[in-house]
């Protein structure tokens, strides 16, 4: 009976992340209990504790919801062709992507789940449009590059590196992705470019990008990294001039 009350009491005090209080709750009961109700209380302590973690690493992720409802549409109501990308939602995931303008379209299928308020798109009159995003599942970034010419074509990464990760700065202007051995910068207007080498090819988890990059800084002329190369973090910098 005692410890099925200390465990609730434990539970609560977890879940608020009120650890000093956990601290000066047990030097109270301390006395008064067993060694065998101190282990299991212990054990009780640790699932607890991993559990409430677990929580807090749901609800830092890029979704605050499990399913995509709304298609998200972008269009530039200034152009009189109305040049547009749409991507549609079915069964809580991305379904279709579509992109053209008045006149005609194209689509391709699109599997990704996505918060509105972790992909944008720049729309370059008829000529393209760029859909940069971070997908809900693992906060891994991605962009594709979408040809408004007859001839159907489009450019896709899937090791980019987004400023909607808030430990990767990078300027609205530019796009940043890497090969696994280099950091490649590109403006999003006129496609010049610019890199800084890690030296050698890193082992990339693109799901898990911040075990091996941590953060970025990057501005139309200057690149700084912090990165894990040979089991070590290093930081590295690069004046870079667009070109």
């Amino acid at each position: 009976m005692l410890i099925s009350k200390v465990t609730e009491i434990i539970a609560q005090i977890i879940y608020r992340n009120n650890f000093s209080s956990l601290s000066l709750f047990l030097l109270d009961i301390k006395p008064t209990m067993h060694s065998k109700s101190i282990i299991v209380v212990s054990a009780a302590i640790i699932i607890l504790s991993c559990n409430n973690k677990s929580s807090t690493t749901t609800k830092a992720s890029f979704c605050d919801t499990v399913c995509m409802q709304d298609s998200l549409k972008f269009i530039d109501n200034n152009n009189k062709l109305k040049p547009y990308v749409y991507v549609s939602a079915r069964n809580c995931n991305g379904d279709t992507l579509t992109w053209g303008f008045i006149g005609q379209n194209k689509n391709i299928p699109f599997e990704y789940r996505l918060n509105k308020d972790y992909a944008r798109c720049y729309i370059k009159d008829t000529s393209f449009a760029l859909l940069v995003f971070n997908t809900c599942q693992n906060g891994r970034g991605y962009f594709l590059k979408l040809s408004y010419a007859k001839k159907s074509s489009f450019r896709k990464s899937t090791t980019a590196i987004n400023n909607f990760d808030p430990r990767f700065s990078v300027a609205d202007s530019l796009l940043a992705y890497t090969d696994k051995g280099n950091l490649f910068v590109e403006d999003i207007g006129n496609d010049k470019q610019a890199f800084m080498t890690f030296g050698k090819a890193l082992d990339f988890d693109f799901d898990a990008i911040h075990e091996t990059l941590d953060s970025v800084n990057i501005t139309r002329s200057r690149i700084w990294a912090k990165a894990k190369i040979d089991g070590e973090w290093k930081t590295l910098e690069k004046n870079i001039t667009l070109q």
